[in-house]
C-alpha cells in the first residue's frame, strides 16, 4: 500500500526531508504509530543503504503506541544533479504475537502467508541556501525546513553537551574522593611510621641509660 498510512500503522511525515550540505550529516525523524490493538512489528528498507543510517531499523510497537525512527543521511562529497533525489524508503509492518526482542527471519516474508503492509516514502533534499529562479513557495518551504532542522540540531547538541558535562562532573567527584582517600591513607601511614620511629628512639635511649655502669667517687 503506497502512502504514509495503512491498516497497521501511520507514519509522519509523509516524506523524508534532508538539509543537504557537502561533508555534513543530516537527519530526519519519523514518527510511527500503531493503529491497532495488537503488537505491530516494523522494518525499514531503502534503495541506497550505504547512504543512510537508520536507528532503529526494526522493532515492535505496542498497541496504540508510537515510536520514533531517526534516518541519518551520511556526509556526501558532491551535490546531486539539480538537487533531485531518487532514493526511496519502504516501511514494512505486520502483526506479531508479542514484543519479542528478536523477530523471526520470516516475519516480513509475504510468501509465508503473513499479511505484510508497506508504506513508501520518498526523499527530498533541501538546499541550505535558496538559489535564484526558485519560487517564493519553494523558498519559504526551504526556509521553514532549514530553521526547524537548525533548531532541532541545536537542541540535540545542547542536550548532548549537558549530558557530557554531567558525566564529567561525576567523574571529577569520583577522582576527588579517590585522591582524598589516598591522601588520608598516606598521611595516616606516615604519621604511624613517625610515631613508631620516635618510640624506638626513646626506648633505645632509655635502655642505653639504664645499662650504663655507675661511676664511683674515690677520695685520694
Amino acid at each position: 500500500m503506497t502512502g504514509a498510512t495503512n491498516q497497521f500503522i501511520s507514519v509522519s511525515p509523509e516524506e523524508l526531508k534532508f538539509q543537504f550540505e557537502l561533508e555534513k550529516q543530516s537527519y530526519c525523524d519519523l514518527k510511527v504509530t500503531n493503529s491497532t490493538e495488537s503488537y505491530v512489528a516494523f522494518k525499514v528498507k531503502t534503495t541506497s543503504p550505504k547512504k543512510y543510517f537508520v536507528r532503529p531499523n526494526t522493532g515492535v510497537i505496542h498497541p496504540w503506541d508510537s515510536c520514533f525512527i531517526r534516518v541519518t543521511l551520511q556526509a556526501q562529497k558532491e551535490y546531486p544533479s539539480d538537487m533531485q533525489c531518487k532514493d526511496k524508503f519502504l516501511l514494512q509492518s505486520t502483526i506479531v504475537n508479542s514484543d519479542a526482542d528478536e523477530l523471526p527471519p520470516d516475519t516480513f516474508n509475504k510468501d509465508s502467508g503473513r499479511n505484510v503492509e508497506e508504506c513508501k516514502l520518498r526523499v527530498v533534499y533541501i538546499s541550505p541556501h535558496s538559489s535564484p529562479g526558485h519560487s517564493e513557495d519553494a523558498f519559504k518551504q526551504s526556509s521553514d525546513g532549514n530553521s526547524s532542522q537548525a533548531v532541532q540540531r541545536a537542541r540535540d547538541e545542547r542536550d548532548a553537551l549537558f549530558r557530557q558535562t554531567q558525566q564529567l562532573q561525576q567523574e571529577l567527584e569520583v577522582l576527588k574522593r579517590q585522591k582524598r582517600r589516598r591522601s588520608d591513607a598516606g598521611f595516616s601511614l606516615k604519621f604511624a611510621l613517625l610515631v613508631g620511629l620516635i618510640g624506638l628512639m626513646v626506648g633505645f635511649l632509655f635502655k642505653l641509660l639504664m645499662s650504663s655502669p655507675s661511676t664511683e667517687i674515690v677520695d685520694f
